[in-house]
C-alpha cells in the first residue's frame, strides 16, 4: 500500500520537459565549464587587473566552475533516468553543495556590486577598505555565509536533505513539519535583488550628476572644444555603463526570480513543465556570468586575447597570487566600467576638471 500511494504521488513531468532539461544541463556543462575555467586562468595572469574586483569576480567564476563540474553532471543524470542512483550519502551532501555554490556564486554577485557602488560614490574611501585581508576576509564570508545557512538542515535541526521521491531529487525536506526552503529562496534571492537595485541605481544617479557637471563646465568653456569632446566621450561611457547594469539586473532577474517564484507559490508541484523550465534558467547563470562580467569589461576581453592569442610566458601565476597586488586609491581605476568620474569639486576647479577613468 505505502508503494501504491508513492507511485500516486510521483510527479509526472513531461518526457519533453526531462529531455530539455538534461540536454540544457549538458550544453551548460561544456559552456560554463570552458567559459569559468578560462576566466579563472586568464584573469589571475594579468597582473594589471589584481584587484579587489577581480578577487571577487574569480570568486564568481569558481562558484560557477564548481556547480558546472559536480552539481550540473548529476542534474543531468537525474533528469536522464528520472531518479537518483547515488545512494543516501550522496543525496544528503548533493542539495548542500548545490545550495551552497549557488549562494556562493550570489553572494559574489553581490561582493561585485557593492564594489562598484563604492568606486563611485566613496573612492576615496577604496583603498581603505578593499585592502588585501579586507579583500581576502570577505570572499571567506561569502563561501562561509553561503554554506553556513545550510548548516542546520545539514545537521537535521531545521529540515533534512533526502530525497524528494515525488519528484526523484535531492532536495531540502521538512523535518517535524519545519523546513527552511520558503526562508533560503526568499532571503537568498531578496536581499541580493535589493542591493543590486540600490547599488546600480546610486551608480546611475551619480554619473548622471557627473554627465551634469560636465555640461556645466562646458557652457562656462565654450570657446574651448576640449570640453565639448569630453562631454561626448562621458554620454557614451554613460550609456555603455547604463546598457552594462541592465543588462546584469536583467540576467539576475531572468535566472533567479522564476525560481524563487515557483518554489515558494507552488510547493506541490501542480505545474510541472514550469519547475523545470525555472530550474533550467537558475542553471543558466552559471555559464553566462563570464561572459556578463568579463565579456563587459574591455579590460577583461584583453586578459582573454592575451590568455587564448599570446604566446605563453615562463613566468608561472598562481590562483593566490591574484591577491598579491596591494589594493591602493590608484587600484580602483582598472576594474569596474569605462566612465569617466568628475566630482564637483574638480569642476569647478580653475585648473579645469581633472579626470579619473574608472576602467
Amino acid at each position: 500500500m505505502n508503494e501504491s500511494v508513492v507511485l500516486d504521488e510521483t510527479i509526472k513531468y513531461p518526457q519533453d520537459a526531462t529531455i530539455f532539461a538534461a540536454v540544457c544541463c549538458i550544453l551548460f556543462i561544456i559552456i560554463g565549464f570552458l567559459g569559468n575555467f578560462i576566466s579563472i586562468l586568464a584573469l589571475c595572469r594579468r597582473t594589471m587587473l589584481r584587484n579587489a574586483t577581480t578577487a571577487f569576480v574569480i570568486s564568481l567564476c569558481t562558484a560557477d566552475f564548481l556547480f558546472c563540474t559536480i552539481n550540473l553532471p548529476l542534474t543531468a543524470s537525474r533528469y536522464i533516468h528520472q531518479a537518483w542512483l547515488l545512494g543516501d550519502t550522496a543525496c544528503s551532501l548533493f542539495p548542500f553543495f548545490f545550495y551552497g555554490n549557488v549562494g556562493a556564486s550570489l553572494m559574489s554577485m553581490t561582493l561585485i556590486t557593492v564594489n562598484r557602488f563604492i568606486i563611485f560614490n566613496y573612492h576615496h574611501l577604496y583603498g581603505k577598505i578593499y585592502k588585501k585581508r579586507f579583500v581576502v576576509l570577505m570572499i571567506i564570508f561569502c563561501w562561509v555565509f553561503s554554506f553556513g545557512l545550510l548548516m542546520p538542515t545539514l545537521t537535521r535541526a531545521w529540515g533534512e536533505f533526502g530525497l524528494d521521491k515525488a519528484t526523484f531529487s535531492c532536495t531540502i525536506l521538512m523535518r517535524n513539519g519545519r523546513s527552511p526552503k520558503k526562508f533560503l529562496f526568499v532571503v537568498g534571492f531578496l536581499i541580493p535583488c535589493i542591493v543590486i537595485i540600490l547599488s546600480h541605481s546610486s551608480i546611475i544617479w551619480k554619473v548622471r550628476k557627473s554627465r551634469r557637471n560636465v555640461e556645466a563646465h562646458t557652457q562656462v568653456n565654450r570657446s574651448s572644444t576640449n570640453p565639448l569632446f569630453k562631454q561626448t566621450i562621458h554620454q557614451k561611457d554613460e550609456s555603455r555603463l547604463n546598457r552594462m547594469i541592465v543588462i546584469i539586473f536583467c540576467s539576475f532577474v531572468v535566472c533567479f526570480l522564476p525560481l524563487m517564484i515557483v518554489n515558494v507559490f507552488d510547493s506541490k508541484y501542480s505545474f510541472p513543465t514550469i519547475h523545470v523550465v525555472a530550474s533550467v534558467l537558475a542553471w543558466m547563470s552559471s555559464c553566462i556570468n563570464p561572459f556578463i562580467y568579463v565579456g563587459l569589461n574591455r579590460h577583461y576581453r584583453r586578459a582573454y586575447y592575451r590568455f587564448l592569442c599570446s604566446k605563453p610566458r615562463t613566468q608561472r601565476t598562481s590562483f593566490g597570487s591574484c591577491f598579491n597586488r596591494s589594493n591602493s586609491e590608484a587600484d580602483f581605476k582598472t576594474v569596474v566600467s569605462e566612465v569617466i568620474v568628475l566630482s564637483d569639486r574638480n569642476t569647478t576647479s580653475p585648473e579645469g576638471p581633472k579626470e579619473e577613468n574608472v576602467v
